[in-house]
């Protein structure tokens, strides 16, 4: 391995200007078969300051390292919202399709990273309607899906039965939405995991706003009930989207559901009645 790669997936930004101001190569490759990159090794960790030193020396954010992987292709896929954002904005092709054809904002939404979906569409990711359908029906097939379930049957395929290890799930808030991690654990230390972002309510809803389409109310209701709580994206962007209509009918299902007797639900629906204009707009025939 090079000093710069190093340097780079150690999160180093210091060390990665010095090694690159002494003149080393921000495109030269390394490793076995010298299929890694520096700027796909720190994009692989989200290490944002790097990504950006690396592209104000230079590095080519499109240049694919050993299996047709790109910085901007690890980042989406991790769901390193910044990062993307950063390669984007340095020149990174928001369309280019990844090693197995797959568009980025499809691997965005299956990611369930909400702030890295905006940040290609931010760019230019939702110029091909088909894309933004295709990546709408992956967010909403995982709305369906029971994403603990789905991550500990890719470990228990990996590593076998559980009677040798315990599961440890963990669900933490991270850039405004929650993160899903389950771990292995044996003898009490971690050797292996998988985690998810769970956003895909909310991108559900922000794409369906590319398209033009409105989700039934108790779709937008269920999206931020089912994943998440107030100021986490699912229920953010779900409260967002109704006031945005800003008509009576909303109003109506807003007080419907403030005389729930579900605790959450009327928490959603004073919210969603707290973000309404004081006049309601005219109704839009078929939003319901």
């Amino acid at each position: 391995m090079s000093a710069l790669y190093l340097a780079a997936v150690s999160d180093r930004p210091g060390a990665v200007r010095l090694l690159l101001a002494a003149g080393a190569d921000p495109d030269r490759a390394c490793g076995p078969e010298s299929g890694d990159l520096p700027l796909c090794g720190a994009s692989c960790g989200g290490h944002t300051e790097v990504v950006e030193a690396l592209l104000a020396a230079g590095a080519r954010p499109d240049l694919p390292e050993q299996f047709g992987f790109t910085a901007l292709r690890w980042a989406v896929g991790l769901g390193h919202a910044r990062t993307a954002g950063v390669l984007l904005a340095y020149g990174a092709d928001p369309c280019r399709p990844g090693p197995e054809g797959e568009a980025p904002l499809l691997t965005a939404a299956r990611r369930g990273s909400l702030a890295t979906v905006r940040e290609l569409l931010r760019h230019g990711a939702g110029a091909r309607r088909h894309t933004v359908e295709k990546a709408l029906g992956e967010a909403r097939r995982l709305l369906e899906t029971d994403l603990e379930q789905e991550l500990r049957a890719g470990l228990h395929e990996m590593y076998g039965a559980e009677a040798a290890y315990e599961v440890v799930v963990r669900r933490d808030v991270v850039d405004g939405g929650e993160t899903l991690t389950v771990e292995l654990v044996r003898d009490g230390q971690s050797f292996a995991g998988r985690d998810q972002q769970t956003g895909h309510g909310a991108i559900a809803t922000a794409l369906e706003g590319e398209l033009g389409v409105r989700a039934p109310y108790e779709e937008l209701a269920r999206r931020a009930l089912r994943s998440g709580g107030p100021g986490l994206d699912n229920w953010r962007v779900a409260v967002e989207a109704l006031a945005e209509r800003g008509d009576e009918e909303t109003r109506q299902a807003a007080a419907a559901w403030c005389a729930s007797g579900d605790g959450a639900r009327r928490a959603f629906g004073a919210e969603v009645a707290g973000a309404l204009p004081l006049n309601p707009r005219s109704s839009i025939a078929g939003g319901a």
